[in-house]
């Protein structure tokens, strides 16, 4: 195996391992309320779970623009940067977290206004909700800490955190549900039990592996106006760029809630698999992210080179394996989620939608790691934008005909489009990022 082959594999597979708890964790919250005599509490999963991924994926940039400064200081070898980067998005993480808890209750509403479910799905969903805001410091620190992380080549520490806290997340789930008797509340409590447990771990690991660090910072310095200026100037591109993914999915959903309560359950089935996907395919976009930027900090040009080719070859590997799985066991898949004859039916019908995703999205994957970690995320907006655009106009053009099947070929359009444009941003990119030529490796 080619040294660079090595190095991607061995960042891609804890990320990998780590990442693919998440869609699982997804996957088994679905199972338990699957199992619970009604698609309502499936629904209130699917609403509850929408509205914090709208909520925590607006504050990507705590973990996706940590991630990118963080490997270009460190192929910079400026460790008095890395340790101030972190300390920054610690502190911002936290102070947007105190934000959602004083406002919880405007934004529930506003969300949930414009996912627009059912009275009986909303009222379990808000249950959930109730009980999940309280996870937010957690989720946000972790978020930070996780993308400091993957900017430091270490991707055992997040894979260590997340599977140590979705098992924890399983367990207490079931215990809560199963052996206590709560039902949308056991799963939610579950979850913020599992949240702070994953913090605590992730601080306990930076104190074993990287506390002899902290000799590197300069307290003076950490809210110095031009490094603080250029955290926030590239996490201003992530954070609107994130808004245009958050409006693609609240409307993916509310536009499955909009066509009843069957499609709803039956899409968020199948979303489980598009994330399932993505999630392992991320495992190589925090490669991308963590050498890329190395490789840009280091202004070491061939290895970057060589690094698209790897990942692109690894991809696309992932990317035609889950697309044979979904298609020859997709209907299998549905029987473990849900036991419910009609939810089984009807994501049966749009079954190829989830089943196309790896390979329409497979560039948009890989690209995103490459741009995070050189940091040019005015580019990533531009693609998710245009994608965006190009969503909502073929939904809406193909909704009259073919209903929601025009939804998911609209979604698999979209994700296609991001890769397209983020490939033809791919020159530009590499001119702007080396001043040399052709360094050695």
């Amino acid at each position: 195996m080619k040294l660079r082959d090595k190095q991607i594999i061995q960042l891609a597979l804890p990320s990998i391992l780590s990442n693919i708890t998440v869609p699982l964790l997804g996957l088994v919250d679905v199972a338990i309320v699957g199992h619970m005599g009604s698609p309502d509490y499936i629904g209130a999963i699917a609403v509850g779970g929408m509205a914090f991924n709208i909520l925590y994926w607006i504050f990507a940039f705590l973990r996706m623009g940590t991630s990118g400064l963080t490997s270009q200081a460190l192929g910079a070898r400026d460790l008095t940067s890395v340790m101030h980067t972190l300390i920054r998005a610690l502190v911002i993480g936290l102070a947007l977290a105190m934000g959602l808890l004083v406002l919880q209750q405007p934004i529930r509403w506003i969300i949930y206004s414009l996912i627009g479910p059912d009275e009986a799905v909303l009222s379990l969903a808000t249950t959930y909700y109730n009980i999940c805001i309280y996870g937010a410091p957690a989720v946000l620190s972790l978020n930070s800490l996780t993308g400091w992380f993957i900017g430091m080549q270490d991707t055992k520490a997040p894979m260590l955190i997340a599977i140590s806290q979705n098992v924890v997340n399983i367990l207490a789930s079931l215990w809560l549900v199963f052996v206590i008797g709560m039902k949308v509340e056991g799963v939610a409590l579950g979850t913020v039990i599992a949240q702070y447990f994953g913090l605590l771990m992730g601080l306990f690991l930076w104190k074993q592996g990287y506390y002899r660090m902290h000799k590197y910072t300069c307290p003076e310095n950490i809210w110095e106006r031009t490094a603080l200026a250029r955290f926030f100037h590239v996490n201003k591109h992530i954070f609107l760029r994130t808004l245009c993914l958050v409006a693609v999915m609240l409307y993916f959903t509310s536009a499955g809630a909009r066509q009843g309560e069957l499609v709803l359950a039956a899409n968020t089935i199948l979303m489980e698999l598009y994330l399932l996907v993505s999630y392992v395919m991320d495992g190589f976009a925090f490669a991308g992210e963590a050498l890329g930027g190395r490789f840009i900090g280091a202004q070491n040009r061939r290895a970057f080179e060589e690094l698209l080719k790897r990942l692109a070859f690894w991809t696309m590997i992932v990317a035609l394996a889950f697309t044979l799985v979904y298609a020859i066991f997709g209907r299998s898949i549905l029987h473990l989620l849900t036991n419910e004859p009609e939810v089984i039916s009807t994501a049966n019908t749009y079954l190829y939608g989830a089943s196309l995703v790896a390979i329409t999205g497979a560039a948009a994957f890989i690209l995103d790691g490459i741009f995070i970690g050189a940091t040019a995320t005015r580019q990533m907006l531009m693609s998710v934008f245009m994608a965006a655009l190009v969503f909502f106009i073929l939904y809406f053009a193909l909704r009259p005909v073919l209903g929601n099947h025009g939804l998911w070929l609209a979604y698999n359009a979209y994700l296609a489009f991001r890769g397209i444009v983020l490939y033809a941003c791919l020159g530009n990119l590499k001119s702007q990022s080396f001043s040399k030529t052709c360094p050695s490796c």
